[in-house]
């Protein structure tokens, strides 16, 4: 291949659009086993890579040149070809500066925790160092096998962390539910929380973070950042700084779900099935999914087996369904009920109530919470509440679904 990147398990990765994004090359992921890496960087069949878990360390005697900020690293995400001779760099420093700074997060004189003991912790380290970070420990399962190496127990008891960066990949797609073993709550003085994750676009960890009034951001900044550094290394020639932002923006709306919430009848499936048609998204219909997956009616489901296992079924659908990116989701009246449906929901998706009037909302057909007026009334009372809570828009409904659907557009062309 002539550009491409390495690592072990690369089905979560951005980089592809990312790299024909910056520079139009075609750019090619390498899933590589460790048995197979060997072979692969001795035979060097490539102009440059990058390189992510777990090989950014293990490339180095590879090398026949070592950037002195990679060097003092002691790790490389970046390989140059060079006259036969593979020279690598760390990009990701660049990177990491970057999405800090972007944020508003301050590393100097505070204390810093940074969960994981891999190549991009080390970088993240180094970046801590250059900014004057008062104190910096590291977190592993294991810990204690260095001063200032802690285990999760350990560190939950260090009151005075300021600011936490996790490098671990836990609760990367697709393990999305998954969250670093630590309550942030723990941390009384903690101002910021940074996650490298990057797929999904908000981790459990800076969904957290955000509830609890922090500074917090997820990796895709990060990588986009690093990754414009390594395509001026792979090209010889610079490129704009703002193609940073604006391929991260491009991404991000790419990526980014729009999840119709709302009122049995108010709908979200006629509005999602017209509004994916107009985006040229695909149309996830939780409701049509449930049925495909049991075999059997929503009605049905309440009859035989009663709400508490319907409301089951549902949250592990939707939680499937929300993993993914770059849909339109079309979630039943009642997702709002569950917190954990609106964490799932919150990891890649923009949540938009459908308002519709209480005295329009269809009743009966099949609706097992609403089979008439009175019994929707309550239902509304209950829900309405909820929906304003947890949407990040509310988009009343026009006359016609058509007409709601050119207002959402409206609205999505603005984000």
């Amino acid at each position: 291949m002539q550009y491409g990147l390495i690592g072990e398990k690369l089905g979560h990765s951005f980089s592809k659009e990312i790299h024909e994004l910056l520079a139009g090359y075609q750019y090619e992921l390498r899933p590589l086993s460790r048995a197979e890496f060997p072979a692969f960087m001795q035979q060097a069949d490539f102009a440059a890579i990058n390189v992510t878990i777990p090989y950014k360390e293990l490339v180095i005697p590879y090398l026949a040149e070592v950037d002195e900020q990679a060097a003092k690293i002691g790790a490389v995400n970046t390989i140059v070809k060079r006259d036969g001779c593979l020279c690598g760099y760390n990009t990701d420093f660049a990177g990491v500066v970057y999405l800090l700074k972007n944020h508003g997060i301050d590393l100097n004189g505070r204390n810093v925790l940074i969960l994981g003991t891999g190549g991009t912790s080390k970088t993240v380290r180094a970046v801590a160092e250059s900014q004057g970070a008062a104190a910096i420990s590291f977190v592993s399962r294991n810990g204690g096998q260095r001063a200032n190496w802690l285990d999760y127990q350990q560190a939950a008891a260090q009151r005075d962390v300021q600011v936490i960066i996790n490098t671990t990949p836990r609760g990367m797609y697709p393990q999305n539910g998954e969250q670093p073993l630590l309550d942030l709550a723990a941390f009384p003085r903690l101002e910021a929380v940074v996650d490298v994750i990057y797929n999904p676009l908000r981790s459990n960890l800076v969904l957290q973070a955000q509830a609890l009034g922090l500074q917090a951001c997820g990796g895709l900044e990060m990588l986009v950042a690093q990754a414009k550094y390594a395509a001026e290394l792979f090209c010889g020639q610079p490129i704009a700084e703002a193609a940073i932002d604006e391929v991260y923006r491009r991404l991000r709306r790419q990526k980014l779900n729009l999840a119709l919430i709302g009122m049995p009848g108010c709908g979200k499936s006629t509005v999602g099935r017209l509004l994916a048609e107009r985006l040229g998204r695909p149309l996830l219909d939780c409701d049509k999914e449930i049925v495909r997956r049991s075999g059997q009616a929503i009605a049905d489901i309440f009859a035989e087996q009663g709400e508490a296992k319907f409301r089951q079924i549902e949250s592990q659908t939707l939680a499937d369904i929300a993993k993914e990116g770059g849909q339109v989701i079309a979630c039943g009246g009642g997702v709002v009920l569950r917190p954990e449906n609106i964490q799932a929901l919150r990891q890649n998706s923009l949540l938009i109530w459908l308002d519709r009037p209480l005295e329009q909302l269809a009743v009966g057909k099949g609706r097992p919470l609403s089979p008439n007026p009175e019994a929707n009334r309550l239902l509304y009372q209950q829900r309405a509440p909820l929906y304003q809570q947890y949407a990040d828009y509310r988009q009343a409904c026009a006359q016609t679904p058509a007409e709601t659907v050119e207002l959402l557009v409206e609205y999505w062309q603005t984000i």
